[in-house]
């Protein structure tokens, strides 16, 4: 099955079945205290809401409403019919976790905020194919940069679910900046084009 090719389709409310099945099924399986956030967590301003107070259904809940009123943005993959992964990327002007961080290009930026990919179908070139999506999709709205977050100390696959440096890296990106935590900002242009 891992061998399987991968489809790429972005979020909308045809597939929010899909997406439903992948994050109540097996998206969290070895990694089941982040089940609750159901992708969530950028879509909240964070200077109004506690984040660890919110509940799983109320996530749920809140991603169904997002979906089905096209104001939450991203791509599932699927490998034989199902949902395999998932890549959060939206316009950065969506994300209101990051009102807190000005940018002067926010308007142009195309915000990757996370990758989710089964335990049985990782390394197999899933997130992969998730990130060229994204890419190609900021192109079509017209966003000319792509910002994403790197964790380049993650020990484990949950610390990495901002997506590996080293995969943003061999797919055009460059480093941006670094914050005090040592994560790093990498940064594309939607143009640049995608090697083999």
């Amino acid at each position: 099955m891992n061998n399987a090719s991968i489809e790429i389709q972005p979020i909308s409310a045809k597939r929010l079945p899909d997406f439903l099945k992948f994050f109540d099924g097996e998206a969290f399986s070895d990694n089941p205290k982040w089940g609750f956030c159901y992708c969530q967590f950028s879509y909240v301003d964070h200077s109004a809401t506690e984040w660890k107070s919110r509940k799983l259904e109320e996530n749920r809940q809140s991603a169904c409403q997002r979906i089905e009123s096209n104001a939450m943005r991203g791509y599932l993959a699927y490998k034989g019919g199902a949902p395999v992964g998932w890549c959060n990327a939206a316009p950065r002007v969506m994300l209101a976790a990051f009102d807190d961080e000005p940018d002067p290009d926010a308007q142009s930026i195309g915000q990757i905020t996370c990758f989710i990919v089964a335990k049985a179908h990782r390394t197999t070139g899933v997130a992969k194919a998730l990130l060229r999506a994204a890419c190609l999709g900021f192109h079509d709205q017209n966003l000319r940069i792509v910002e994403a977050t790197a964790n380049p100390n993650a020990s484990t696959d949950a610390e990495n679910h901002y997506g590996p440096l080293s995969m943003y890296l061999a797919e055009g990106f460059v480093v941006h900046s670094t914050d005090d935590d040592g994560y790093v900002s990498v940064r594309r242009s939607s143009q640049l084009q995608f090697g083999g």
